[in-house]
């Protein structure tokens, strides 16, 4: 006979801990979250573990330690999904009923949609900061240039907080310039819009910071093809379809990302969307087709960018419908699109941006510019922000 939980979360990352404690707070005593991992991680330190202001050790705990007291840990992967029967199996084959089921798995990247990019990152001069693992390296690579080519790539289509892309970039080029070595350093940022972010406020900010440090801004071209034994990244104009091979000394590249595959094979993403992001809605964040499935986080259906900021948002709204459907009242929370990219553009400050899901400004201060760039802001998102997580958010107490 299959197990069964009153709610069932499927992921023990941000999204996963932090709800499954404030659900244990609201009252739901019957909550498990499946994690296969055996460590869980604080994804924003990965930029400044790359740019070589903060140690690996800072982003890392075990997956026992943040597991809400009173919460069960199942500790395997999600293979599949059968929301009609209201049943989930595990990549054990063992399955797991469910009375209310959440799904926020995160994002799995896509290294083989770009030839060469899975190779490139794991050789000699490339690198990726998006994987923990990868992180201390890519900053070796970066501290030690004194000339030559960076180049700094960013996909298109949603993936994890979309700014944490440059964040390396701009933390390198100030240390180079300490260095005394920036002028002998070639910078190229690749970025697949428009702008460099989509915020005319804050494409002004960053856009000011990119030429004091002279770095080249590609917009709307992608990285299409590397050659790791050539050193070679293959950059394509969206518009003009023109292609440049650009040699480089460092390659720091951001893969493609989707859903994770198990999650595209069932039938909880709409029809024909080939990201395979769950079909919620956008405010209630509760499943279209099955008023028993909710989603946050990465892998939800929305159009916000999406974030830690917007996770925060998101998982107080989820929390508190979840609780009104099991008692069957109507649903009191709406997610308004927030998120927020905590844009480190110098070693000691921030270009903290906040925006919503129309790209329009959302300072959490009304009519304070948060966009400036600040010390003030450095110190909220390198010192405070971690602290807040560990001890608040994952207790879901924030």
């Amino acid at each position: 006979m299959a197990a069964r939980h009153e709610v069932l979360i499927i992921g023990g990352g941000n999204a996963g801990i932090s709800l499954a404690a404030r659900l244990h707070r609201y009252g739901v005593t019957d909550v498990a979250v499946v994690e296969p991992k055996d460590h869980h991680l604080y994804q924003p330190l990965f930029s400044h573990i790359a740019g070589g202001r903060a140690q690996a050790t800072e982003a890392i705990r075990s997956q026992l330690s943040v597991t809400p007291t009173g919460v069960t840990w199942i500790h395997d992967g999600a293979a599949a999904i059968d929301a009609a029967a209201n049943t989930v199996t595990l990549a054990s084959g063992a399955e797991v009923a469910y009375g209310q089921l959440v799904v926020c798995p995160g994002l799995q990247y896509d290294w083989d949609a770009v030839p060469g990019l899975a190779e490139a990152v794991h050789s000699a001069h490339g690198s990726s900061h998006y994987e923990f693992e990868l992180a201390p390296k890519t900053w070796t690579l970066l501290s030690g240039m004194t000339s030559g080519t960076a180049v700094f790539t960013m996909p298109a289509g949603p993936i994890k907080c979309g700014g944490a892309s440059q964040k390396p970039m701009y933390l390198a080029c100030d240390y180079w310039r300490e260095q005394g070595v920036l002028d002998s350093i070639r910078v190229v940022m690749v970025q697949p819009y428009p702008t460099v972010f989509g915020v005319p406020e804050i494409d002004d900010e960053l856009d000011r910071k990119i030429a004091e440090y002279g770095i080249e801004l590609r917009t709307n071209s992608e990285l299409v093809a590397v050659d790791a034994g050539s050193q070679v990244a293959t950059i394509r104009d969206t518009g003009s379809g023109a292609e440049e091979a650009l040699r480089y000394d460092v390659l720091n590249a951001v893969p493609p990302q989707s859903a994770p595959d198990w999650l595209k094979a069932t039938d909880l993403p709409a029809p024909g969307e080939p990201g395979g992001f769950v079909d919620v809605d956008r405010q209630t964040l509760r499943h279209l087709r099955y008023p028993n499935v909710w989603s946050l986080g990465d892998a939800a259906g929305t159009t916000n960018s999406k974030s830690g900021g917007a996770l925060r948002k998101q998982t107080k709204v989820v929390a508190q419908n979840l609780v009104a459907a099991r008692k069957g009242k109507a649903l009191p929370a709406k997610y308004d699109g927030y998120s927020v990219c905590p844009f480190t553009v110098s070693r000691s400050t921030v270009v903290f941006a906040e925006f919503d899901d129309r790209y329009r400004p959302r300072p959490s201060i009304p009519r304070v510019p948060t966009w400036n760039e600040s010390r003030l802001s450095w110190v909220v998102d390198r010192d405070i922000f971690p602290q807040v997580y560990w001890n608040l958010i994952l207790k879901g107490r924030a």
